[in-house]
């Protein structure tokens, strides 16, 4: 048992793929849900829409930290390589930095919601459309980390272990 959990396959893992894509799309699509679902409540006055993006936050800001766990455990096994290096650690940055907005944003919510849950002010949904912007950005840098540098790839895997790849 100890060997399977010490030895890196062809992707660099511990396990079968990479696990931190997968947590990080259920905080994407969660965030981006809640900032619609508050935006299409305001103009419409659905109070009931505020209750799902409430309810969306506060599972983001627990999901996000998961993510940033495996995130981190998974850039530390990627050996990534000199070209990688400045996109992972903005990536890195940003993420960390985004588990703080959004825990502050939800924060935010609660106190919003215990003083009027029918209502939100438009500097919340101003906030909340920066945040979808900061998002936005956050996946163009993992998505880079993916599909441009090939990071957990078994063919950048096998490149940086073979020393093509400085």
């Amino acid at each position: 048992m100890f060997d399977f959990l010490t030895s890196l396959n062809e992707h660099n893992l511990p396990y079968p793929d990479t696990l931190h894509p997968i947590v990080v799309h259920f905080v994407i699509a969660m965030v981006l849900f809640a900032v619609f679902c508050d935006v299409i409540g305001y103009f419409t006055s659905n109070s009931r829409l505020f209750e799902v993006s409430w309810w969306n936050m506060c599972l983001a800001t627990i999901a996000i930290f998961v993510a940033i766990i495996f995130g981190q455990f998974e850039a530390g096994l990627a050996k990534p390589y000199q070209m990688v290096k400045s996109v992972l650690n903005i990536h890195t940055l940003i993420g960390w930095s985004l588990s703080g907005i959004i825990a502050a944003i939800t924060a935010w919510r609660y106190v919003l919601r215990t003083r009027n849950s029918q209502k939100l002010p438009l500097a919340y949904l101003g906030v909340g459309l920066i945040l979808s912007l900061i998002v936005g950005f956050q996946v163009f840098l993992g998505d880079q980390l993916v599909w441009v540098y090939g990071l957990h790839t078994v063919p950048v895997v096998e490149a940086v272990k073979e020393g093509i790849l400085p």
